[in-house]
């Protein structure tokens, strides 16, 4: 779609162009060409600078002299776009058809005013009314009602000048494109035709107030913000006042501007099906060839040219000075007479509390066949309680402004709520009723056993996300931590076994409650006394924990067949180590110096020095047994092999031989820099809090995170390289056309087993 909605909307304005434009007009790209944008663009007249977070502003403004004052002003224009789109007078309709599209799906699109126009913030409160929450008119309409759309959403972005407003359905397994466009179609109709409640304004409104504030809690939110505020509209206060502007917004407003802007003389249509599926005439999507553009009219002559000196005579970069802790709230912690520990965790910086229940148990706990409980659990604990329905859940939560998200991992459950500090008592009683007392009815059941099928049927189209589902059957096999919901186990869940596991592991003395954020400690204990003090706890012992520390006995070559993919995905798997290991802090800087970001040596490899992968990297998950290494990257088919063999060669580098220092520091700084903005938002605190908690570590243990960190030596990386980085007992899991790679890939992995995409079963550990 994100390919399709510009070149469907603009015939002339630049906007038309997809994405980082063509492959033809890149590999047409020259250096010259490089430098000449370079030079028209990258100016000081046309940049903003905005600084936001922990530093001295002194010894900011003494950089900013040294590094950016001498940079030279140019003595000509910066060109800009003057392209004024036509005025679109009649609608148009586009059918495109793709392989492996496992869903149909429609956009509707339509002209948009600029982002200075006085309509602004009633399109925002119209956008939020049609689009955000699960309150909202799209969801309750074609997604929880109807039950005719997997997922809908919209694209809203204010842009300098006038751009397209554009609303998406994915439909539902058995659903049509064309019926997704009537139910849509009805959903903006009723925009138009009648004033929205008072109550969806004043939900709408909350919802782009807290939003703002949430946005507001980390220096890059706050950087962005001001910056957007000065480049769109040439004021960095611009976002306040918008957001005064949103507050006046009125029911007139949104039908005034839903009529204006969702015109169906105006629209644009595009419907996204399977090959074969239609044998309707197809219109072809391309960028217009009348969209402006600008010539790069810089005189060679003013372009500078710079040759890269030998290494050794390179301007050494500034010094890292000392890593700056983050600044962490001072904890307060008590357990109830139920036996849910409490920890609270006091900033009051903003008007936002963040409170996450954790409970000890996840997917591990999954029964054999029923891989998925934990999350369908996790689904349904916020769809309907003795008291509330899953709609009074979602408008009663978004009306207060506040947000709540529940999940399940490997080892554990967790609901968590976002809500300003002013609501949290309101917010509480929600989150307590969700957490303690849901129904788990045959409706609500099958509505959400639905929407998990089709989340599969789309995941098992994508090659990156078939490996992520084969992994753990490779790794782990049948034991705990090889459990993956299938089609099947999703099928053969029901409401008994879902209610089971609620009351069997969901309770409090297996519970860890975290309240973060503008909240006292005494504060803080009354709210969890007050929703969670009566939570009764059952009479008998804590269940079992499962015995997560199998895994399979030899590692696989595993070749999905996926006719027509676009790309092949490779992963290299390991088991690796537990949270509470202690390898743990040298084996995550092991893997960080691999695949820890773009600067890694998977991506240096694989993206920067042969451009096989738009991004290469590796994941450590640490959990209460030890959890996978997985390094993965999605590239060419035809370069399927060669990513193979770099995977597998710095595998074995990060144990046989040192970081080199540079490395080492580097990778160190990435991580407390990760860290310090994991836990600047007071989510974020909870989260982790709440994460420490569930593996025995006390608190304590966030404010020694970068000294541990710091402490790791190239040795012991090495080490841990060697330990747990071996590639001779590694798992290859290679999705994709196989019929380009597989006669390649078997001569180097004589035992390479090929499944293909239809006979893959993920309820075997035999995978097929």
């Amino acid at each position: 779609f994100y390919l399709y909605l510009p070149q469907a909307n603009f015939t002339v304005h630049p906007y038309g162009r997809p994405g980082i434009g063509s492959i033809e007009e890149l590999d047409a790209a020259t250096v010259e060409d490089v430098r000449a944008f370079h030079a028209q663009y990258y100016r000081p007249d046309n940049a903003v600078l905005v600084v936001s977070g922990n530093f001295d502003e002194t010894q900011f403004n003494r950089w900013v002299d040294e590094y950016f004052a001498p940079i030279a002003r140019p003595d000509r224009p910066i060109p800009r776009v003057t392209a004024q789109e036509p005025a679109r007078t009649a609608p148009r309709d586009y059918i495109v058809h793709e392989p492996n599209v496992p869903l149909p799906a429609i956009m509707v699109s339509y002209p948009l005013f600029n982002s200075r126009s006085e309509d602004m913030a009633a399109l925002m409160v119209l956008d939020g009314i049609l689009s955000t929450g699960d309150s909202s008119r799209m969801y309750q309409s074609m997604v929880y009602r109807e039950q005719i759309a997997a997922q809908v959403f919209t694209n809203f972005e204010a842009t300098r000048d006038p751009s397209a407003y554009a609303l998406f359905a994915i439909m539902s397994e058995g659903q049509s494109a064309e019926a997704g466009l009537a139910s849509l179609m009805n959903v903006i109709a009723g925009l138009r035709d009648a004033l929205v409640s008072p109550a969806e304004l004043e939900e709408a409104k909350a919802e782009i107030v807290s939003a703002t504030i949430d946005g507001r809690e980390t220096a890059d939110g706050r950087a962005t913000e001001l910056a957007d505020s000065i480049i769109r509209y040439g004021d960095p206060a611009y976002a306040d006042r918008l957001l005064a502007a949103v507050q006046r917004v009125t029911a007139g407003d949104v039908q005034r501007v839903a009529r204006s802007v969702l015109s169906d003389a105006r629209r644009v249509t595009v419907s996204y099906l399977p090959e074969g599926d239609s044998a309707a005439p197809e219109d072809t999507i391309t960028t217009s060839p009348t969209i402006q553009a600008h010539r790069l009219s810089v005189p060679q002559s003013e372009i500078p040219v710079f040759a890269l000196a030998p290494e050794a005579s390179r301007e050494a970069p500034p010094a890292p000075a000392a890593p700056v802790a983050a600044r962490l709230p001072q904890t307060a912690e008590r357990t109830l007479a139920n036996g849910l520990r409490v920890i609270i965790a006091s900033n009051h910086a903003l008007p936002l509390i963040s409170a996450n229940l954790r409970v000890g148990y996840g997917a591990s706990a999954d029964p054999s066949a029923r891989a998925g409980l934990a999350s369908m659990v996790a689904d349904l604990v916020s769809k309907g309680t003795a008291t509330r329905s899953a709609t009074q859940i979602a408008s009663e939560v978004e009306t207060l402004g506040a947000a709540l998200s529940v999940g399940a991992g490997a080892d554990s459950s967790a609901v968590q709520l976002q809500s300003l500090s002013n609501r949290a008592v309101a917010a509480f009683a929600v989150f307590a009723d969700v957490v303690r007392n849901p129904a788990f009815t045959d409706e609500e059941l099958e509505r959400v056993r639905q929407q998990s099928l089709d989340g599969l049927s789309v995941a098992l189209s994508d090659p990156g996300s078939i490996s992520e589902l084969v992994m753990p059957r490779a790794i782990y096999g049948a034991a705990p931590y090889g459990g993956v919901a299938s089609p099947v186990s999703v099928q053969a869940i029901n409401r008994d076994e879902i209610a089971n596991f609620h009351r069997t592991y969901w309770r409090p003395d297996a519970a860890v409650l975290v309240i973060s954020g503008d909240v006292g400690a005494e504060q803080g204990f009354a709210l969890a006394q007050a929703h969670f003090g009566a939570w009764a706890r059952p009479a008998g012992a804590l269940p079992a924990l499962p015995d997560a520390s199998a895994s399979t006995p030899a590692p696989r070559t595993i070749i999905v067949d996926l006719p027509e993919s676009g790309q092949a995905a490779v992963s290299l798997g390991v088991r690796g180590v537990a949270r509470t290991g202690e390898d743990y802090f040298p084996a995550l800087l092991a893997n960080d110096i691999l695949g820890g970001g773009y600067a890694a040596r998977l991506s240096d490899e694989i993206r920067i020095k042969r451009g096989l992968s738009y991004g290469a990297y590796s994941g450590l998950a640490a959990r209460r047994a030890p959890g996978p290494i997985v390094a993965s990257a999605q590239t060419r088919n035809d370069a399927a092999v060669q990513v193979v063999d770099l995977m597998i060669r710095e595998f074995d580098r990060i144990g046989s031989t040192d970081a080199t220092a540079e490395e080492l520091t580097s990778r160190q700084a990435s991580l407390i820099g990760d860290f310090g903005r994991s836990v600047e938002t007071t989510s974020g605190v909870a989260s982790q809090l709440s994460v420490l908690a569930l593996y025995g570590l006390p608190p304590e243990r966030l404010r020694s995170y970068v000294a541990d960190v710091n402490a790791v030596t190239r040795a012991q990386v090495r080490a841990a390289g060697a330990r747990y980085f071996d590639p001779d007992n590694a798992d290859l899991i290679v999705v994709g056309d196989s019929g380009v790679f597989y006669d390649e890939l078997l001569r180097q992995r004589p035992n390479a087993e090929r499944i293909p995409i239809d006979d893959l079963n993920l309820d075997n550990e035999a995978l097929h």
